[in-house]
């Protein structure tokens, strides 16, 4: 069975944690964090580790709003 790729996410969620899936050549990227813009067609999304991915609107094929992280072993 496939899976159903939806895109539910939208400007309103900037703040908010996300999930993407986006097309790249030879096949598709994924990309998870906070929503820190969505402006002129392209998202920004910061990751857990700081770096920020831009998103080109076009290429989303998949997004949605996620839960928080659960918290990392060992870490407060």
């Amino acid at each position: 069975m496939a899976a159903r790729l939806v895109i539910t996410i939208s400007a309103t969620d900037v703040g908010a944690r996300i999930t993407t899936r986006r097309r790249v050549p030879g096949g598709f990227s994924d990309a998870v964090g906070t929503l820190e813009s969505w402006e002129g067609g392209v998202l920004s999304v910061r990751k857990r580790d700081g770096t920020v991915v831009e998103i080109a609107e076009e290429t989303l094929v998949a997004g949605r709003v996620v839960p928080a992280a659960p918290p990392r072993p060992g870490r407060k």
